[in-house]
């Protein structure tokens, strides 16, 4: 095994390919095996296209896939130097020094070993090597190939020159490379998708220069490689196909489409409830209340499903007067336990928490404490629950209970990020680097469960941390971005890119999580633009009630809040199609017009579902510059048409939104309403 592979710039020479050794062969007549000097892989071809895995009876411990793939009768042909694999519409073509492929659906070519080569070898790039770091795997890019996916990235939607690291991070803020939710699986509107199933962090140099800018090159960081690679004639057919493997996301209650008010934090009760009374005094419009982290938890001790007694002594007034108030709830966890509460204690005797490799102990987890300032709360060193511990996972599952039976409606699902150092195990055997990031899914899981055994409204919950199969437990929302402009349009650009992986729901921060600039411009522009998204938070340090930022910024966020609520039912329809075939509500241009390339550029503005254009405002000063695809548009709330096929600019007036439907088409609206639990069986349609 080479140890030539790092992730700046590889010495390629020094990376042995593999080779196939001996003749493939037929183990059955669903499967091909293909010798190489690092064991066998074993290919198979399913409705989810070619299969191809390093040991094909390693189980999906964690479950992942919703489905197993329905494999197919194959023939096969050839040689050992050239094998015909042929099964349903695809034909694989491999090739035997080094091992590489082609593939072809009904005939086509879609996808092939990288031909990046120089004047020694055919492959510069190995198309399959093991490393020390994991396993190798080089793909083909066409010269002006975009591709998309990849989890909630805060750059570029199109990563094509881009290194991109599948791993989860604590990412304070929405300025880099890091992100709270990823999955290694990327799509090209040419029609080929991968998918990498594993819970290990993946690396793709995505046409990355310093690599190869016409390769997409696959670093899977585990000793197991399991990836798929299929192909579907449209962006929407390939989130379908995705979604089918990996699992839908059930349409949220209609409650959480609602406006949810927070901020970092909630003092106390009194705090709490006089921003609650306020809001319905002034009837603003808003369905969910939070009580962050420190807003019910002692920060000492947390997290223990227990109120703070010094200042909730009994929190079942506040949550009556709450729910009288016509507020639904929504309260804050994270997966860690202070090794300041006895629950530690006992959960360390049963071996519910991570273990530490070295002492046989529970870990202890250290926070680095440079990032919280003075603005949060120095944390004590805490242990993480093990979920691959069935026992843990029960425990952590039942004890939601007493919180949903108090009146609880919604769990925050904070962090989930910690395992991060491989002196960490699990239950399960894993290592912390190998769980790190199906830890987040097994949480949201975890959770999820718990408000659909416990909760009488309906399942919904709010998860920072995400990977593979955590669309099925939605919602999720993006981390903490600062209060500032770059943040907005970042904060946005997240959005479209989790939705182009097959996360249909999301939410930010309104106004920036970080920190409290009180810039009223921003707020509104911020609160605009959320209208149009999943689900709608006004959240970050300092108040977020629209009044705090001034008469002006309040009235246009009242106009917005109001023209959210009236959107409900068009929100609603289309989340239950997104349940259906896996389309984000919030949809990017290239995934919502594949065949007009013109548009891909306009990172920015977005569908919401399938008839609205939005163009959110992400700068001072009011200016917009999109493009309208073909066709005539409307300009939402007026009779003025607009041709497509061009590009715009212009100047918004604070209280205006730039938001466009096709002439012709027609969304259903609801009535003006404080809370959904109000009437909203009044429905007009616009345009009339």
């Amino acid at each position: 095994m080479s140890n030539a592979f790092c992730v700046t710039e590889p010495d390629w020479n020094d990376i042995k390919a593999a080779d196939i050794t001996e003749q493939p062969f037929l183990s059955d007549d669903k499967t091909l095996i293909v010798p190489t000097q690092h064991g066998e892989l074993s290919l198979s071809i399913s409705q989810f296209g070619l299969r191809i895995q390093s040991d094909a009876n390693i189980t999906d411990d964690f479950g992942m896939l919703t489905q197993a793939p329905d494999r197919q009768t194959l023939v096969l042909s050839g040689d050992k130097s050239h094998s015909t694999l042929a099964a349903g519409d695809y034909r694989l073509e491999i090739f035997a020094a080094p091992l590489h492929f082609k593939l072809y659906k009904n005939d086509v070519l879609v996808q092939q070993s990288a031909t990046d080569g120089h004047f020694v070898r055919q492959h510069r790039l190995p198309p399959f090597a093991k490393t020390d770091k994991g396993w190798l795997v080089s793909l083909e890019l066409s010269y002006d190939e975009a591709v998309y996916g990849l989890g909630e990235k805060w750059g570029k939607l199109d990563k094509r020159g881009q290194l991109i690291r599948s791993y989860n991070h604590d990412a304070l803020g929405v300025n880099a490379e890091k992100s709270y939710k990823n999955t290694p699986y990327a799509w090209s509107p040419e029609g080929w998708n991968l998918f990498v199933h594993t819970p290990a962090p993946v690396t793709h140099g995505v046409g990355y220069a310093l690599w190869s800018q016409r390769a997409y090159v696959c670093l899977v960081e585990d000793e197991v490689l399991d990836i798929f690679l299929f192909h579907q004639d449209s962006p929407a057919k390939s989130l379908q196909t995705y979604s089918e493997l990996t699992g839908f996301a059930p349409t949220p209650p209609t409650w959480s489409l609602g406006v949810i008010l927070s901020k970092a934090y909630y003092k106390d009760a009194d705090e709490l409830l006089a921003v609650a009374r306020e809001v319905r005094e002034k009837n603003m419009p808003c369905d969910v209340i939070t009580l962050d982290g420190r807003a019910w938890q002692d920060t000492d001790t947390r997290f223990a499903f227990e109120w703070d007694p010094k200042r909730y002594e009994d929190p079942q007034p506040v949550i009556d007067e709450l729910k009288a108030l016509g507020f639904k709830i929504c309260v804050w966890e994270y997966p860690m336990i202070s090794v300041k509460n006895p629950l530690y204690k006992k959960a360390a005797e049963k071996g519910w928490l991570i273990k530490d490799k070295r002492t046989g102990e529970a870990y202890r987890y250290e926070w680095d404490l440079s990032p919280f300032g003075e603005v949060l709360t120095p944390l004590p060193d805490s242990g993480i629950l093990d979920f691959t511990n069935p026992e843990a996972y029960e425990f952590w599952k039942t004890s939601h209970k007493p919180l949903f039976d108090l009146g609880v409606d919604m769990i925050k699902a904070d962090f989930g990020e910690q395992l991060e150092d491989d002196n960490m195990l699990s239950y399960s055997g894993d290592s912390g680097n190998r769980l790190h990031n199906v830890y987040s899914m097994l949480y949201n899981r975890c959770v999820y469960e718990a408000a659909e055994a416990y909760c009488k409204t309906g399942p919904f919950l709010f998860s920072r941390s995400a990977w593979t199969g955590s669309q099925r437990y939605p919602s999720q929302w993006g981390g903490d971005p600062q209060a500032d402009w770059h943040g907005l349009a970042a904060s946005i650009r997240g959005s479209l890119s989790w939705g182009m992986s097959g996360g249909p729901f999301f939410a930010t921060d309104i106004g920036g999580f970080y920190k409290d600039t009180r810039d009223a411009e921003l707020y509104v522009r911020w609160a605009q633009a959320s209208v149009f998204s999943a689900h709608m938070r006004l959240h970050g340090i300092g108040p977020r009630e629209p009044w705090s930022y001034g008469d002006e910024a309040s009235d246009a966020v009242f106009n917005a809040l109001k023209l959210r609520y009236k959107l409900i039912p068009y929100l609603k329809e289309t989340a239950e199609k997104a349940s259906l075939t896996g389309l984000p509500v919030q949809r990017a241009m290239a995934l919502a017009f594949p065949d007009q390339p013109l548009s891909h550029s306009f990172e920015q503005q977005f569908m919401c579902g399938d008839d609205l254009l939005v163009v959110p405002c992400v700068v001072p000063g009011g200016k917009i510059k999109y493009y309208l695809p073909k066709g005539e548009w409307v300009r939402f709330g007026t009779d003025d048409v607009v041709q497509g096929e061009q590009y715009k600019e212009e100047i918004l007036a604070l209280n205006d939104v730039a938001v466009f439907i096709q002439k012709g088409s027609r969304i259903v609206m609801g009535p003006d309403v404080q809370h959904t639990d109000m009437d909203m069986s009044k429905t007009t349609h616009w345009p009339a």
